[in-house]
């Protein structure tokens, strides 16, 4: 079984800060990519940033120079710092992960159950 959980959502004036960290537990052989993606009410999930096990990130264009993503890979563990937050980054922000769980298996991808982040203006 394998879990990631979130946390650090919550409500936030914009131009506020705001620091979300996901933990992925369970038998993990490896983790790939380990990444963010939103949800808005009535849109569609979308990428919000990604991390290779390297340390190579990605961005959406709408958070680039405002939200960075780390990583911390002997906690298989993600965290996405959002700072100057705007309302238009309300969301439910999921963690995402390919990872394996044994040497000889193939990736898969799981998510997290998404936490909560309200930007008011």
């Amino acid at each position: 079984q394998v879990q990631l959980v979130e946390s650090g959502g919550g409500l936030v004036q914009a131009g506020g800060s705001l620091t979300l960290s996901c933990a992925a537990s369970g038998s993990i052989f490896s983790i790939n990519v380990m990444g963010w993606y939103r949800q808005a009410p009535g849109k569609q999930r979308e990428l919000v940033a990604t991390i290779t096990s390297g340390g190579s990130t990605n961005y959406a264009d709408s958070v680039k120079d405002r939200f960075t993503i780390s990583r911390d890979n002997a906690k298989n563990a993600v965290n996405l710092q959002m700072n100057s937050l705007k309302p238009e980054d309300t969301a439910v922000y999921y963690c995402n992960a390919d990872l394996r769980r044994g040497r000889f298996t193939t990736y898969q991808n799981y998510w997290g159950q998404g936490t909560q982040v309200t930007v008011s203006s």
